[in-house]
């Protein structure tokens, strides 16, 4: 019988609360493929999660795991068996964290053999979301200057290189120890900690930003609003600033979706739009159209070298907690990765 391990989140606990179960890997129902996991990643929801703060969770115990990468090895009834051996991506929200994870068929995303699976794997909610908010929110144009503020993390890194990509000028907020490395990406580094932040950004764009993709929350949303340009638009996609305040999960976003609904009524030429990755799911074909296509175009271009994969650290799957301590650290650039542990050393985390 195929077994499966699985990293459960049994409430609100620290990184080392999470524990490591065996038991039989299900079999796939009706419309659903088992994926037999090759990467997946730690995600700011995770971190959320953990504590209890993520805006629609499910109720403890869970497993979490935002999304993954895996072969098909087992097919349900009414799917094609001939997707067994087939590689794919696929966004879960939960239960990624898993040796085994079925998944309806019709989610599954082809990923290009020529691209490794960590790689992949760290494109896969990352990359779509930083291409929508990219090109379908904020709908940038060559020659545009936008701040990505996170710069350094899995999906201010995919957004800022595919902002280039796009011909757009970067502008990223990053501790100072992951300045040389945003450079690289051909990004603007401004320390997030420098006290006069807000009036350093002014002074790289006097006049004003295309758009600011701001994942922080909180009260300096309102400076980020100041950032941009007329016809610019503010791109909420998180409360990062409240994740360690104790509270209700749902007060700090609840007041977030106002403030912007407030803004966007005004009379005034600029935006606030608030992303979530997740909108439009009640019209399926739909959206798995749109994610397909969009996740399609950023495989493509991680395919042909023009987008380069950030993997901070790749560990094996048992290993869950100090990988998510370590996403938690704010010392890594990128993604971490959570991987198969018959397929790793034992002597930590195998850096890229």
């Amino acid at each position: 019988m195929r077994k499966t391990t699985e990293v459960v989140l049994p409430g609100i606990v620290e990184p080392e609360g999470l524990s490591v179960r065996r038991r039989p890997a299900p079999a796939p129902g009706p419309g659903q493929a088992l994926l037999a996991m090759e990467a997946t990643g730690v995600s700011f929801a995770e971190q959320q999660m953990r504590r209890g703060k993520y805006f629609d969770q499910p109720p403890f115990p869970f497993v979490p795991g935002y999304d993954l990468v895996g072969r098909v090895v087992a097919t349900g009834p009414g799917v094609d068996p001939a997707l067994v051996g087939g590689r794919f991506a696929a966004l879960t929200k939960t239960g990624g964290w898993a040796s085994h994870v079925p998944v309806a068929a019709a989610d599954l995303v082809p990923v290009p053999e020529s691209v490794a699976s960590a790689d992949a794997e760290t494109l896969v909610v990352n990359g779509v979301t930083a291409w929508q908010m990219l090109h379908r929110t904020a709908k940038v144009r060559a020659g545009d200057t936008i701040v990505v503020l996170g710069a350094n993390g899995g999906v201010g890194s995919t957004l800022a290189q595919l902002a280039r990509i796009a011909g757009v000028r970067v502008i990223g907020t990053a501790s100072r120890r992951h300045h040389d490395a945003l450079r690289r990406l051909g990004v603007t580094p401004v320390d997030y900690r420098d006290p006069e932040l807000y009036g350093r950004l002014r002074g790289l764009a006097p006049d004003g930003v295309r758009a600011v993709f701001d994942h922080v929350g909180g009260e300096a949303v309102v400076e980020s609003f100041r950032l941009l340009a007329p016809g610019g638009t503010l791109v909420s996609y998180g409360t990062a600033s409240t994740r360690d305040v104790a509270g209700s999960s749902k007060a700090p976003v609840l007041k977030l979706f106002a403030r912007l609904a407030l803004w966007q009524a005004l009379p005034n030429s600029r935006h606030a739009r608030f992303y979530n990755i997740w909108a439009g799911r009640r019209r399926a074909d739909a959206f798995r159209e749109r994610l397909r296509t969009d996740l399609a175009q950023v495989f493509a271009l991680l395919a042909d070298g023009s987008l380069t994969a950030q993997v901070a650290a790749r560990v094996p799957l048992s290993r869950a907690s100090e990988a998510l301590r370590l996403a938690e650290s704010g010392t890594v650039t990128g993604k971490v990765v959570l991987v198969p542990d018959d397929t790793e050393p034992h002597g930590g985390p195998c850096d890229k």
